[in-house]
């Protein structure tokens, strides 16, 4: 962890004033170099300077000043993490981060920020907005961040690996081949590939650099001939580098100053014609070895042309994620030279190969039997060691009963024995997230994360919130059955899952569903499911993979979140009005809701049989993986609510609003 033992403002304010040009306000992103969510520890700069501990936020700090900007997830937490020399400026509440520096720096003042952890798109808003006081955006020389930071960790040397193809369903051939096909079609000679996740997809590797998302640190640059990738070689063994070999991709080492001259190269390149990779064969150069006309080991060059390319290209661009690239690199090439695009990656990757999906469908069902022997230890734990209401029962009479400490239970050693459960089902390559495991107000936390020595300790009448990655309910079964026309945003579906919420006044402050990884990142663009604009950019799209998760957090009390994973598919549906065809959801995700917390009054029959049809469905998945208490537990838990399920019509009619064809299956007469 981002290890903070003395408050650094003071040093680094020391060397704003000592900068040439002085650094009247210096920013500190969460972002590393590739724009990650989620960063190595090495790269936790914003953490270590403030003490928060969130995954999303930026700090300023001025000579007088310092102030951290977070979203709604976070607003709780942070306000318990920052001490009183930090201001919480609330996302959507308090002025903008650019807003605020244009507002309340001098005119002429000077912003630094160090330009590898920013994108193009970030760098050019602030200057934007700033540049109409005559403020500057300054791309410091090096971090200073990294200079005060005297116990900052060492990078992780991790093994590259291979995600075999029975995985992928796709080589990596295939899609470096299809990202050529976009360059093409986008006039453009090269494209830098930035973000972790991308090049892991794109190249069918996998990594542990980074806790719980399983990539490598690695740029990518790939032209119509030539595929490149930058990685620390320690992190590459002979069968990896001979699968990249074989695949055309050339390794080369993670050094920063020899990426930015091959980038800064990659202007000199016509167009597909005039690529490195032909030049490399007819001399015999290897990746290790240097490149002709290169002022550098692993440079760019330019070769002479080969009038008898079938592609012809004019003004060849260099295409670059504006959102996901850092300035830096955009810096190194002329302005005229770059196509400012969303990566073709980023739609790839989201749209699962059928292999994924079927990969995706059979480790929920494991999960779902791990999460299930979970619920029902905890409920014989708590019930035993507590005196607690069990999943179904009332509460016992033994809530004073002493424990030994090998008996107590906490919020961690809870989330620890659902990872043994997890661990022990085939395939299990750990957690794709931190597990949130939070006990009565600690709930209210929306990414609450329990440390060993502060966590607090299970409590019998308290309401336990588990969200983690291997669950209101109006709205989680409003999205769950909805129906929509292709073309159709997560910002426009976002408002189904809240309107139950709305009609009473409430809602929550973190977006409903964001897209999953094959083995990649717990959060994948470029969909999602939210209030936020950047929801409207991206159409939901069949074999796309989303989360759908509604909440309720009441801070100092409790939080509610129900979470089930998704794929979109096409629906079946009787018209088909202006042929532009209809999507629908399937659940994947197979864990009982816990009935007992329902108040069934609020559920209409249509809910109710949903609910009934969900449980039907998780016996019948689940059964084959769980013996013993964890099956009979699960019986129980999957039981159909008590009372009458009504007549076979409406029966009939919450599968089709469900999109559930499976009415032969259902038999009234077993319910």
């Amino acid at each position: 962890m981002a290890e903070r033992k003395v408050d650094p403002l003071d040093a680094i304010r020391a060397l704003m004033a000592n900068y040439s040009p002085v650094i009247d306000a210096l920013v500190v992103p969460s972002e590393d170099y590739h724009q990650s969510e989620y960063t190595a520890d090495a790269d936790k700069r914003r953490q270590f300077v403030s003490g928060f501990t969130g995954s999303a936020g930026v700090a300023v700090i001025t000579s007088t000043e310092a102030l951290l900007w977070t979203d709604g997830r976070y607003f709780l937490q942070a306000t318990q993490e920052l001490s009183d020399r930090w201001k919480l400026m609330r996302i959507g509440e308090d002025p903008s981060l650019e807003q605020w520096l244009a507002d309340n720096l001098d005119k002429n003042a000077h912003v630094g920020v160090d330009p590898w952890c920013i994108s193009v798109d970030t760098a050019n808003r602030w200057e934007q907005a700033i540049s109409k006081q005559s403020q500057k955006v300054v791309p410091l020389k090096h971090n200073l961040v990294d200079a005060v930071w005297e116990s900052r960790p060492s990078a992780t040397i991790v093994p590259v690996t291979v995600h075999p193809l029975e995985y992928t369903g796709r080589s990596a051939t295939e899609k470096i081949a299809e990202l050529r096909a976009n360059l093409l079609k986008e006039n453009a000679s090269a494209m830098i590939v930035s973000t972790l996740d991308e090049v892991a997809w794109l190249y069918n590797i996998r990594g542990g650099d980074v806790l719980y998302n399983p990539v490598v640190h690695a740029f990518a640059i790939v032209t119509h001939k030539y595929a490149s990738i930058y990685v620390d070689k320690r992190k590459v063994d002979s069968k990896v580098e001979a699968y990249l070999a074989e695949n055309g991709i050339d390794v080369y080492d993670y050094d920063l100053k020899a990426i930015l001259q091959d980038v800064e190269g990659l202007a000199t390149l016509d167009a597909p014609k005039d690529d490195i990779v032909s030049d490399r064969v007819e001399n015999g150069i290897g990746s290790d070895g240097p490149l002709p006309n290169s002022g550098h080991e692993n440079g760019f060059s330019s070769v002479q042309e080969d009038n008898n390319s079938p592609i012809k290209i004019s003004t060849p661009l260099v295409w670059m994620d504006p959102a996901t690239c850092s300035f830096v690199l955009y810096a190194k090439l002329p302005a005229d030279k770059v196509f400012l695009q969303q990566s073709p990656l980023a739609l790839a990757k989201a749209l699962k190969h059928p292999v994924e999906l079927e990969g995706l469908r059979r480790c929920h069902i494991r999960d779902g039997a791990a999460v299930v022997e979970h619920t029902a230890w905890l409920d014989a734990q708590m019930q035993e060691l507590y005196g607690a209401a069990g999943f179904f029962t009332e509460a016992k009479d033994t809530l004073k009963r002493k424990r030994t400490e090998a008996e107590k239970m906490t919020e961690v050693s809870v989330s620890d024995k659902l990872e043994h459960f997890r661990s022990q089902q085939e395939f299990f390559r750990g957690l794709s997230f931190s597990t949130i495991s939070g006990v009565g107000s600690n709930g209210a936390i929306i990414h609450y994360h329990p440390e060993l020595k502060t966590c607090a300790e299970m409590q019998a009448d308290s309401m336990y919130l588990c969200d983690s990655g291997g669950q209101v309910l109006k709205g989680h079964i409003a999205l769950d059955i909805a129906i929509f026309p292709n073309g159709t945003t997560g910002h426009a579906l976002d408002i189904l899952a809240r309107v139950p919420l709305w009609t009473e006044g409430l809602d929550y402050r973190h977006g409903t569903g964001h897209g999953v990884g094959s083995f990649l990142n717990v959060h994948e663009g470029p969909h999602l499911i939210s209030f936020r604009p950047q929801a409207r950019n991206v159409a939901l799209q069949a074999t796309m993979t989303v989360t759908n998760e509604p909440g309720y957090y009441e801070d100092g009390n409790f939080g509610v979140r129900i979470e089930n994973v998704m794929i979109v598919k096409e629906a079946e549906t009787k018209f088909n009005f202006g042929d532009k065809g209809y999507l629908a959801f399937e659940h994947v995700t197979w864990v009982p809701y816990q009935t007992k917390l329902m108040d069934l009054s609020l559920l209409s029959e249509a809910e109710k049989n949903w609910i009934d049809l969900y449980h039907k469905e998780c016996r019948e998945k689940l059964t084959p993986l769980l013996s013993g208490y964890s099956l009979d537990w699960m019986m129980k838990a999957t039981e159909p609510l008590p009372r009458y399920l009504g007549e076979v019509r409406e029966l009939m009619s919450c599968q089709k609003l469900a999109s559930l064809s499976r009415e032969e299956e259902f038999n009234v007469a077993d319910q």
